[in-house]
């Protein structure tokens, strides 16, 4: 697994890279379980100069999923702390909506012989 926290145009915080790790270990959980490799995650975090509102956005590339999801707000641990719960729930549909596909595979025969 191959993860990425980058700071654009702003000095590296420790505890703000302690926190994104901290949240991220869901996401990095869940995909470990899948045990599809190889997994790209990419963590970008940047402050706003012109608005009062952070930018936070998180890159998953595996290759089961590609999902990027990004989130702006005014304090960027919340910001952080969305952008993982969005993209962990989005894992989670993808997910359920690959094994409900799984398991239409191969019936469609089945219903037109019952006909």
């Amino acid at each position: 697994m191959q993860k990425r926290i980058v700071f654009k145009d702003m000095d590296h915080s420790q505890p703000l890279e302690d926190y994104a790790n901290k949240q991220l270990q869901r996401i990095i959980h869940f995909l470990e379980l899948e045990g599809r490799t190889p997994v790209y995650l990419d963590l970008f975090l940047e402050p706003s100069k012109v608005h009062a509102h952070h930018r936070v956005e998180l890159l998953i590339k595996t290759p089961q999923y590609d999902r990027s999801v990004h989130h702006e707000s005014p304090d960027m641990y919340d910001a952080l702390a969305r952008v993982v719960d969005t993209m962990y729930l989005k894992l989670h549909e993808d997910k359920r909506r690959h094994q409900d596909d799984k398991k239409m595979v191969g019936r469609h025969g089945e219903f037109k012989k019952q006909r």
